[in-house]
């Protein structure tokens, strides 16, 4: 089994648990080689609400090409900020079936930071 499967099958399980409603939305992280996203998606009715990445216009030229983590934690601090305008203040968080460490915890971290409640 590939890494990317293994990656899936863990996504998989946990989806089967967690899922976001319109008073606790889901706030899923996709991590690339490069690049971050994360969305904030309520899965009653199939919207994203708040979405940020290190493409984002917001972040252009703030972030450091050799520090991902930093990067990953002006992401959570974006996000966090972004999901304060749409009054969005408890998630439930979703890994994506990657492991919670390195830039999927900075990320976290800097959402809690901007205030978010997991």
């Amino acid at each position: 089994m590939s890494n990317t499967n293994a990656r899936l099958n863990r996504k998989e399980r946990i989806r089967k648990k967690l899922s976001g409603t319109p008073a606790r939305p889901r706030f899923t992280v996709y991590k690339s080689l490069k690049h971050l996203h994360a969305q904030v998606i309520d899965d009653a009715s199939g919207r994203t609400l708040v979405a940020a990445s290190t493409l984002s216009k917001e972040l252009k030229g703030k972030l450091d090409e050799g520090d991902k983590k930093a990067a990953a934690k002006q992401v959570g601090l974006l996000i966090a900020e972004k999901c304060k305008v749409a009054k969005i203040e408890k998630v439930v968080f979703d890994r994506n079936g990657f492991p919670y460490h390195g830039r999927v915890a900075a990320i976290a971290d800097g959402a809690r930071e901007g205030g978010l409640q997991f």
